[in-house]
This record gives C-alpha cells, structure tokens and sequence, in this order.
C-alpha cells in the first residue's frame, strides 16, 4: 500500500489500540457513524461490523478509495471520495465521528465537528498528543489556549489513552493520543459564536499580558475597571469568556 506524505497518512496497525478505540465509542449510543479517513480500512472493518449502525466514510486518497470496497465489501457505495473538510454533513439527524484524523488537518476536522455541533453527537479521535493534550487542557494549564476554549464551549472533552510511534505504520516522529468530545449537555450562552471567537482569540493572542491589556480594543474603558481584567487569558475559564462576551463594545 502506498502512503502519501502529502496527506498526512500514518496507518494504524496495534490491534490492541483498535479495540481500546472501538470500546470508547460504544460508550456513546449512536445509529449514524462517519469514519474520517478510513486509509488502509485496519479501523473500518471494527465498524463496518458494528451491529445496526449506518456507517458512511470520508477519504481523499483515490487508491484507497478503489481498494476499501474490495477489501471490506461492507462498505461498497459507503465512501464519500472527497476532503472531509469540503462537505456537507452526510446525515440527516444525529450522527458520531471517528478516525485516524490526518495530522496536518486535525484541528480543522474539529472546528468542522464545532460547525456541525447541532449534529455531531460525540467525536473520537487520534490527534499529535500534544493538540490532544491542548484540546483537553483545563483552564489555568500552560497547554490551555485558543482551541482548548473554543472546543470545550461545545464539547466535553476526555483525553482517552496515549498511543506510542511503532503503533502505526510508518512510526511518526511524534506520540499521539486519542481524545473523546461529547457534545455539552449545556450548551455555553455567549452573545453570538463570532464575538466568542474573537474574544478568546484575542486573549490569548498576548497571553502573558494582563488581559485588561490584551483585549483593551473590545471594551469599554469603565468595563475594563472589572477586576477579571488583572488576570491572564489562560486563568480564565470557558463560563468567564462566555460571560464577557456580552460586555463587549
């Protein structure tokens, strides 16, 4: 099988780490899954064999999309052969997404997974540990940033297990580790998503700097006078941003 740097593709192989994977999904009850990424099928062929599921896959690579089928027969005319980030959502109603997500685009697959949070129920994933680490992290630690805020804003979020290099083939450089987002039972009220986003951006844009420094251009001098403006954007949680966000100019 031929790999393609371009895309980013490491191939699975620890069956143990498979089945570690597949149990965390089953964890979370759902009918429509979409798999990002299937590559070479080693975690496909765990779900094509999930009982009662409608199981759709994403894949760029045009080899891999020939092969899939006639290794896995269960998922003739189940593969979407497009960039993951380029389509719609492939469901009506609610639906689960899981995959070896190719680390170049990984974080964008989840900023997808945010646009479609009024779908996407819960996403499992294998990310570079260090934007696993990222997205999981609380506020107040030194890895908590930008995509820790905006992520959590939507999603629960547990970082699962570690997976070593010689789990995959060819061996990144790099650990990785698998993360799991459940969509928030209570969704965060902020005054409007882009606000948000330009808030915690801005933030964390100088993020050693006091805040009340930081975010100066997005308040009113009077409501820069709040004593939460003298601590830093990483001391700040997810509610604190929220909360801020309707006292914006």
């Amino acid at each position: 099988m031929v790999l393609k740097k371009s895309l980013g593709q490491h191939f699975l192989k620890d069956e143990n780490v498979l089945a570690k994977i597949v149990e965390a999904l089953k964890q979370n009850p759902f009918t429509q899954l979409l798999e990002v990424g299937p590559g070479g099928g080693a975690l496909t062929k765990h779900l094509v064999a999930l009982p009662d599921i409608d199981f759709i896959a994403v894949e760029l690579d045009d080899e891999k999309v020939a092969l899939l089928p006639k290794c896995l027969p269960h998922t003739k005319g189940k593969i979407i052969h497009k960039n993951f980030l380029h389509i719609d959502p492939p469901f009506d109603g609610l639906f689960t997404i899981i995959g070896n997500f190719p680390y170049n685009i990984s974080t964008e697959i989840l900023f997808k997974g945010i646009e479609w949070k009024d779908q996407v129920q819960t996403i499992i994933g294998m990310f570079q540990k260090e934007v696993a680490q990222r997205v999981a992290a609380p506020a107040g630690s030194k890895t908590y940033g930008v995509i820790s805020v905006l992520i959590q804003a939507f999603f629960d979020v547990e970082y699962l297990f570690d997976v070593p290099p010689q789990s995959f083939t060819p061996p990144p450089k790099v650990m990785s580790g698998v993360i799991r987002l459940t969509r928030a039972a209570v969704p965060l009220v902020v005054k409007s998503e882009r606000a948000f986003k330009v808030l915690v951006k801005t933030a964390f844009n100088q993020r050693r700097k006091m805040l009340r420094n930081a975010v100066k251009s997005l308040f009113s001098e009077t409501t820069l006078q709040d004593d939460i403006f003298t601590k830093r954007a990483e001391q700040l949680t997810k509610e604190d941003f929220a909360a801020l966000s309707f006292k914006m100019l």
